[in-house]
């Protein structure tokens, strides 16, 4: 391009939109460790104590209407800035969308399982995505779902990844748009939609 076009060399990439980028010769390692930092410092986590998880496997997020209600502002803050770390931190994404249903009238409960998303980034600012250099171009797809894991409706999520030679290409977790009345049905869905991803 610098033989056709007018263009200046800046090396390699090392910043871009808030992302890190580290590149050697076995690959290119993407993370926002200092975004990290900048929220855990922005919304007051420093002196906290860390999580080893994200979210509790034991608590179910519902609407709560006895619960009293949190600052929306403070709330939406938070999940907008989790949102946009999902960038690179693929480990928060199921626990910081499902947070983010509830932005309309966020309650105590809600505002509690932001602040473990919160704490769990603190033990773990460094984690990202690890792209090996020359590991093949085999497309693979994993998927799995929640049977009726939303209590407001019962309807299942289903998630999953792709990748082409081991390196993440795609992901997602979305609510299924009808409600499955077996197991069974509710990971037949979530396999047509992997089919469809592919």
């Amino acid at each position: 391009m610098s033989k056709k076009y007018k263009m200046s060399n800046l090396c390699k990439l090392n910043h871009f939109l808030g992302l890190q980028v580290k590149q050697s010769p076995e690959g290119i390692f993407i993370n926002q460790s200092t975004y990290v930092l900048n929220l855990i410092k922005k919304y007051g986590f420093r002196n906290c104590s860390t999580l080893k998880t994200p979210m509790s496997v034991s608590e179910k997020l519902s609407k709560d209407e006895s619960r009293k209600s949190v600052c929306e502002k403070t709330y939406r803050g938070m999940i907008g800035s989790l949102l946009y770390l999902t960038a690179s931190k693929l480990d928060i994404m199921f626990a910081t969308c499902l947070c983010a249903r509830y932005q309309a009238d966020p309650k105590d409960s809600h505002y509690k399982a932001v602040k473990r998303i919160f704490r769990y980034l603190k033990g773990t600012p460094n984690l990202g995505l690890w792209y090996p250099k020359g590991s093949g171009f085999d497309l693979i797809r994993y998927t799995d779902v929640d049977y009726a894991g939303c209590k407001l409706d019962r309807k299942s999520t289903s998630g999953g990844c792709q990748l082409l030679g081991g390196k993440l290409v795609s992901c997602s977790s979305k609510t299924q748009n009808s409600v499955a009345t077996t197991t069974a049905e509710a990971e037949y869905v979530a396999a047509g939609g992997c089919c469809a991803q592919l």
